[in-house]
């Protein structure tokens, strides 16, 4: 009985790291749902993150035509990584805005020269308060919104071109 007493923190512990182990390999869900979706954009007025390109409103997301809205940095390798598909979607018709968080107006130009440029509008958001309004914690990510500026889906992480339907079929339920 002794020796069962002494080996009981032990297989506690294995018994313990078995069912830890198995949650981590096979999780219920790899999303992460948002409680954005489904409504209003947040209020917000974002100056121009680049002189060539205007800043971005909560106002120009309500114009009647979905829209992807895209919340970036320069200093993110993710972004850079996405940006391709962001281009191909923008040939495809695609509005896409950005929103710039904790950046210089002078290295989003620098990103935008270096890696292409989706955007048609690119706010400005040294605070990062309007990324945490949109219920974003980093970056990339992206977000559906409706004509009427409802958020339709919220994209987490970069945009691969695995990603691409589900983001056209958003748009395109959006409209």
């Amino acid at each position: 009985m002794r020796k069962i007493l002494l080996w009981a923190p032990l297989m506690v512990f294995a018994l313990l790291a078995g069912v830890l182990l198995r949650g981590l390999q096979s999780p219920e869900s790899g999303t992460v749902p948002s409680k954005m979706v489904g409504r209003a954009a947040p209020d917000f007025v974002l100056p121009a993150a680049v002189p060539s390109h205007p800043g971005l409103a909560r106002a120009d997301l309500a114009r009647g035509k979905p829209v992807l809205v895209n919340i970036f940095a320069s200093w993110c390798v993710p972004c850079i990584a996405e940006m391709p598909v962001l281009l191909a979607l923008k040939r495809q018709g695609v509005e896409i805005h950005g929103i710039a968080i904790r950046d210089k107006p002078e290295d989003v130009a620098a990103f935008l020269r270096d890696h292409g440029d989706p955007y048609a509008r690119i706010g400005s958001d040294v605070s990062s308060q309007v990324q945490i309004s949109f219920g974003s914690s980093g970056v990339p990510e992206s977000f559906v919104i409706d004509g009427s500026g409802k958020i339709r889906l919220q994209h987490i992480g970069d945009i691969q071109q695995d990603d691409v339907p589900e983001i056209l079929a958003a748009l395109k339920a959006a409209q």
